[in-house]
């Protein structure tokens, strides 16, 4: 009899060691493909638990082609799924972070439910991405930047991707992008598109280790810092951002979330490379929000005011419009 036959009872969470027998033998490829999908179908009807989490990130994190990071280094990175199709914050957060200073190790993929995901997007910029993936720890050096684009990192999830199409419904696995960054990164900010899910989400972070992050949600259920209402942010290790984040607490205006709504790549690259090169509004906005808890985390920032101050300084001065060229050019 395989774990694959305890199926996830309706109350009872999976003990560590069964779940994490589970998760090593399914992206091992030894356990029959019709048990996986069924457990992973009731995972996801019951609801994951934070063991169950952080065991299948621990499963992935031992099968990952790592590379090394910079001391200090960090992850701004959501789950995605929630359904606004905004414009790539996160990505422009990254670059504004490392242009103020921080390493970012950028962990990200195609898109799955949007239409431009971070590798979609830095694409359409310019980015050739089996050249970032593959000088992603000289980048990560040389310039505090790298993209570790999923596919190239997680072989083993190639082993259950005919089996989640097939699913075709979210499963544990979409949880698991921000949580298995090949740098091996302890310090994240991470957007959940569940606000109710995310004290969930940080209890599996504690278990994993984690130095410092939070998690964030918009009561809108954005999986990033909202400028249209306020959100929610749950400390992990030493975090410190405040609990409840709406964007005048950071001195910053509220703007509709259709103000933000993205596109194709080309899109969301030409929006990017106008914000990298100073124009104002609400896409601005929404990364300064963003970018001032990611620095906050980092520890560059006392508080939000101060990170905005900050990440606008690298906007302004055309920091991360170079950074971006440098990156390209590399």
């Amino acid at each position: 009899m395989t774990v694959f036959n305890l199926l996830p009872d309706p109350v009872s969470p999976l003990a560590r060691e069964t779940a994490a027998k589970a998760f090593a033998d399914m992206l091992d490829g030894t356990a029959p493909e019709a048990e996986i999908e069924a457990f992973l179908i009731a995972l996801s009807e019951r609801g994951e638990t934070s063991i169950e989490i952080a065991e299948a990130a621990r499963a992935l994190r031992q099968r990952v082609i790592s590379i090394s990071a910079p001391v200090g280094a960090i992850d701004v990175c959501g789950t995605g799924g929630d359904g606004h199709h905004t414009l790539n914050v996160s990505t422009a957060v990254s670059l504004v972070v490392a242009a103020a200073g921080v390493p970012v190790a950028k962990h990200g993929n195609r898109a799955a439910s949007s239409k431009a995901g971070a590798a979609d997007t830095l694409e359409a910029l310019g980015l050739n991405l089996d050249r970032a993936a593959a000088s992603a720890e000289d980048t990560l050096g040389d310039l505090g930047i790298a993209f570790l684009f999923a596919q190239k990192h997680h072989p083993a999830l190639a082993r259950i991707a005919p089996i989640r199409r097939r699913i075709s419904r979210r499963t544990i696995f979409n949880l698991m992008g921000p949580l298995a960054n090949p740098a091996h990164v302890t310090r994240q900010l991470i957007g959940i598109a569940r606000a109710d899910y995310a004290p969930v989400y940080a209890d599996a972070l504690e278990q994993l280790g984690t130095e410092s992050a939070a998690v964030i949600s918009g009561e809108d259920n954005l999986d990033e810092l909202s400028t249209e209402v306020p959100s929610i942010a749950v400390n992990v290790g030493s975090a410190s951002l405040p609990t409840r984040i709406a964007p005048e607490d950071a001195g910053l205006p509220r703007h509709p979330l259709s103000a933000i709504r993205g596109g194709d790549p080309a899109k969301n690259a030409a929006a990017l490379r106008k914000l990298l090169q100073g124009e104002h509004g609400p896409y601005r906005d929404a990364v300064l929000l963003n970018a001032a808890a990611a620095l906050m985390i980092a520890g560059h920032a006392a508080d939000l005011r101060e990170g905005v101050e900050e990440a606008a300084e690298a906007l302004d001065k055309g920091l991360a419009n170079a950074l971006l060229d440098c990156w390209i050019a590399y």
